[in-house]
């Protein structure tokens, strides 16, 4: 049976056509990939790549560039206007990037297969059968199914069970859908397609069912044989041995392909269950990942166990038959199948939950194992002990690379362990309901841990660790030991080595291989990979998403060149991420970002979710931005700072036109006032600058008035002491000015260093007051509950009656004299014999 184009396959259905029309003619590439669709298919999705740097993909692009150009100038036009057709693509060729017309192609034959994949199934579903596609597209587990000798082409279950009108299967592909592949995913190895379980199910079940009419052979070939054994001496003896010597002959032919496609389909569900494991490192980051896929792989397992059973007592039957002296492929194939089945029962024992990837000493933390078999094999009837240690990278590397479960024993693990671990043993539970067969650590704790020898810059939040569970139990009378490993940890004593130790784990997970040795990652990704893995964690921490604005923002933040035009194809490196400091700071991108995340879930996580705070922007961007809002003076927005670790700061349009930024706010400051309280204590801001979120300006109480604190007139204490509640002050003009919420109190000047782009950055604090105490708390007449006079009187009575040398008093006093003598408007807060100023890097001033 020849096989179908992939190209004749999705313009057989006019919206795949038109979807991929519109894809191809964003580059102008449609009418190339409709005139050489066999040889673009041949051509890309055949190569055995697997590019791991640009330069090697560039090399790649432009010999696939070379060739196309060969071909289009050997192609023979059947008329006038295709000849002048292929002139133009000529032209557009040279005109276009090879690597960008390259990776459109590449993207643009996956999507096909997608779309071909999701067609396949649904034409399955109506009862109809649909050809799939033939090609390898790199992916090594499907390569299985092309079945050893038949060159990548078309394999039908007919043919690996020997019955016939059974349904074709891909040989080489695995239907589904691709992971990550969106309109601007980037060229690389062609990503592993997604099984799609319920067609593997559907397949697994199918080819059981046929083979029981293998089984219905075996059953006639026995008998036969028997029959035989009983009558050496019947006349038609020999014609029966030649007879059973050709049916055992079939009978083998028709197993040993029964279990070439078992393996293809083994391997699968194998491959299936490493990108559930992927997709579990990712979530560690905090992408979205659906644990209950976990139950449709298991049955899927279960199932393989069911038909390699069948298929290892058909082959000992087989076996049985003993017609020649000589059966070494009939052993051979028994040893295979008790390999695959020993691999399948080991690939089946999985970490589950995971424990906590940045782990600290003496906590206590939980964990859990998995297998994923049901009841066939009987484990469960005596379920085994798991064991937990904590191994150092280099020791998982080292049982890694063994390639073998077999010798995993208590002994050769005395003296492995890189730490010290409490409550670290759990007998497995089969629950009957759900046929889930784990075991669960509950209450682990590590007490101690051994550190490797530190070289050059390393230090202990580089340095991975993992959990190794282990254990031992027999199947079909040969023993098994079966381990397996957790995502990496890294094992911290204090809290202040957490960020570090986030860092090496977010860049872990995010960019991880789903195989490779432990725990090995590349030390250089593009800025399209790490804004993915930045925005997955900013969000799922802060429960909003990144813009594309915020990205731009930090990736100026991260490069430090000035990068015109595409920066996706940019490579950020380790050291970028977490190593080297920022530019005039002390502190590194990771630091700073990780900072502002925790503030964020912190302190400001409904002011963000709810786009009041537009957060990533540079100091330059919001003055700009400010000095253009058409709201004019009293007009802010709330940025991170660029500055301070974990700050907030507010930049306004003051009385003057220009943009005051205040000195940066932390968690310890919201500790004592919150964001949105401090915000209503500024008079002087007014009106919100549109964010991103936000796009309309906002008045000051409608966009922070559901974020504000209640606040109550304080009833009078029968202790005698006066209560007081707390208000932000912000200086607002010179040396001398008034500030927001004080009285005309000469105070410090401002550091030099707070002067920036000619505007002045006040300290901000906070002062404590009683209201009861207060004539008028409003700079506005009208809000005044009291004439000028009568304030003045209060205030010269309080002076009249403390003892005249006092400092504090002596200027209160000078204050006042002068304020009856203006007919300014006057506040005043109930004043004490002394006032301060609290250390603290953001010049805050507390008055008592």
């Amino acid at each position: 049976m020849s096989s179908m184009s992939l190209w004749k396959r999705i313009s057989s259905h006019a919206d795949c056509e038109q979807r991929m029309a519109a894809y191809y003619n964003k580059k102008g590439l449609y009418d190339l990939r409709l005139c050489l669709a066999p040889w673009i298919e041949d051509r890309i999705m055949s190569e055995q790549i697997t590019p791991n740097s640009t330069n090697q993909l560039e090399r790649v692009a432009i010999k696939f560039i070379e060739d196309l150009q060969q071909k289009l100038l050997s192609t023979r036009a059947s008329d006038q206007v295709l000849k002048y057709r292929l002139v133009e693509l000529c032209a557009l060729i040279q005109r276009t990037p090879a690597l960008e017309l390259y990776t459109h192609l590449r993207s643009g034959l996956q999507k096909e297969l997608q779309l071909a994949a999701e067609k396949s199934v649904a034409v399955a579903a109506a009862g109809q059968s649909m050809p799939l596609n033939t090609y390898n597209m790199n992916n090594a587990v499907s390569a299985a199914a092309a079945v050893v000798g038949m060159n990548g082409g078309y394999v039908d279950t007919s043919d690996l069970l020997g019955v016939a009108g059974s349904s074709p299967v891909a040989a080489g592909m695995s239907t589904g859908i691709m992971h990550n592949m969106g309109e601007n995913a980037t060229a690389g190895p062609m990503a592993t397609p997604k099984v799609e379980l319920y067609e593997v199910h559907h397949q697994i079940m199918h080819s059981l069912n046929e083979f029981s009419r293998c089984t219905d052979s075996l059953k006639v070939l026995v008998q036969s044989y028997r029959y035989m054994i009983n009558a050496p001496n019947s006349p038609e003896a020999e014609t029966l041995f030649k007879r059973l010597i050709e049916e055992k002959s079939s009978l083998v032919a028709r197993l040993r392909r029964s279990f070439l496609y078992y393996d293809s389909l083994q391997d699968m569900v194998i491959a299936e269950l490493k990108n559930w494991r992927r997709q579990q490192a990712l979530a560690g980051n905090g992408a979205h990942f659906s644990e209950n896929m976990l139950d449709d792989i298991q049955r899927c397992f279960e199932l393989l166990e069911s038909f390699v059973i069948h298929l290892l007592s058909a082959v000992k039957e087989t076996i049985f038959v003993r017609l020649m002296n000589d059966d070494p492929d009939l052993n051979c194939l028994l040893e295979q199948v008790q390999v695959a089945q020993k691999n399948l029962v080991c690939s089946a024992f999985i970490v589950d939950k995971q424990p906590p990837q940045v782990m600290k000493t003496n906590t206590r933390f939980a964990a859990s194992v998995r297998w994923l078999l049901g009841s066939q094999l009987g484990i469960q009837m005596n379920p085994p002990t798991v064991e937990c240690i904590i191994m150092s990278e280099l020791q998982a590397q080292r049982f890694v690379t063994r390639g073998t479960h077999m010798d995993v024993t208590h002994s050769s693990l005395a003296g492995q362990s890189s730490g010290e671990i409490q409550n670290c043993s759990s007998t497995m539970e089969y629950q009957e309901n759900n046929h889930v067969f784990s075991a669960s650590f509950r209450n682990m704790q590590l007490k101690k841990i051994k550190r490797a020898e530190k070289k050059g810059t390393e230090s202990v939040m580089d340095e991975k660790f993992a959990l190794f569970f282990y254990a031992t139990t027999t199947v079909n009378d040969y023993q098994i030991r079966v381990w397996t490993l957790s995502l990496p940890v890294v094992v911290i004593v204090h809290g202040n080595q957490e960020p570090q130790s986030w860092a090496t784990i977010t860049w872990d997970n995010a960019f991880a291989d789903i195989v490779r040795d432990p725990f090995v990652v590349t030390d250089r990704v593009t800025w399209r990979q790490l804004s993915v893995a930045l925005n997955t964690k900013f969000g799922s921490c802060t429960q909003r998403a990144l813009t594309s604005e915020n990205l731009e923002f930090l990736f100026e933040k991260l490069h430090r060149d000035n990068i015109v035009g595409e920066r996706n194809n940019e490579h950020i490196s380790w050291n970028q991420f977490c190593k080297e400091p920022l530019p005039d700071r002390t502190f590194t991108f990771w630091e700073w970002f990780f900072a502002i995340m925790k503030l964020t879930k912190d302190h400001l996580l409904s002011m963000w979710k709810a786009g009041r705070i537009t957060g990533f922007i540079n100091k330059a961007k919001a003055h700009d931005d400010l000095l253009r809002a058409v709201t004019g003076i009293g007009t802010f927005l709330l940025r991170f700072s660029d500055s301070e670790l974990g700050g907030v700061t507010i930049a306004y349009v003051n009385e003057c036109g220009s943009v005051t930024m205040l000195s940066p706010w932390t968690a310890r400051d919201f500790q004592i006032l919150n964001l949105a309280d401090r915000i209503r204590d500024l008079e002087m801001l007014r009106c919100l600058h549109p964010t991103d979120i936000n796009v309309q300006p906002l008045d000051r109480d409608l966009a922070f008035g559901d974020f504000y604190t209640q606040r109550t007139e304080p009833t009078p204490r029968v202790d005698g002491y006066v209560p007081s509640t707390i208000r932000v002050q912000v200086r607002t003009t010179g040396d001398t000015g008034s500030i927001s919420g004080t009285p005309h109190h000469p105070m410090q000047s401002p550091p030099q260093d707070s002067m920036s782009m000619g505007n002045y950055s006040p300290p901000s604090g906070i002062m404590f007051y009683n209201p009861s105490s207060v004539a008028t708390t409003s700079y506005n007449r009208d809000d005044s509950d009291s004439d000028d006079s009568s304030v003045a009187r209060e205030l010269e009575n309080y002076v009249n009656n403390t003892a005249p040398d006092d400092p504090i008093l002596g200027q209160i006093s000078h204050t006042i004299l002068n304020v009856c003598a203006n007919g300014h408007e006057a506040q005043w807060m109930m004043p004490t014999k002394s006032a301060y100023a609290v250390p603290s890097p953001y010049n805050q001033t507390v008055q008592y």
